[in-house]
């Protein structure tokens, strides 16, 4: 594993979110009741940044197409409830793609992610 520093570990308090930048991924990094994620700030199906998602359940929820994405791997919880008419009208969006997620640790009072290579 190749672990990048990208944020101290103060800076991200209970209820905090920030997004990072490695190579050129954007990283929305979360502490949602005291557990630490690292998750793509980008919904993998309209490409829209997820900083403003609700968290639900342990998923934070796409603001667009309210499909809900598990924090600790990424996989689809919920499907977006619009109806099929409207579905059809955001395009070729498959429940099939997951939501990129890292491996993180805190080290020396760092917040430290993996994030592979392109």
């Amino acid at each position: 594993m190749a672990w990048t520093k990208v944020l101290g570990a103060n800076a991200l308090t209970p209820g905090a979110r920030e997004v990072v930048k490695v190579g050129d991924r954007k990283i929305l990094l979360l502490n949602h009741e005291n557990q630490l994620y690292a998750v793509d700030n980008t919904c993998p199906h309209l490409k829209m940044p997820l900083t403003k998602g609700k968290i639900e359940d342990g998923a934070i929820v796409c603001s667009f197409h309210r499909s809900a994405f598990d924090l600790k791997n990424g996989q689809v919880k919920t499907w977006c409830p619009f109806p099929p008419v409207v579905g059809k009208l955001l395009g070729k969006v498959s429940p099939e793609k997951t939501l990129p997620t890292y491996p993180l640790k805190v080290e020396e009072g760092n917040i430290l992610i993996d994030v592979p290579s392109v």
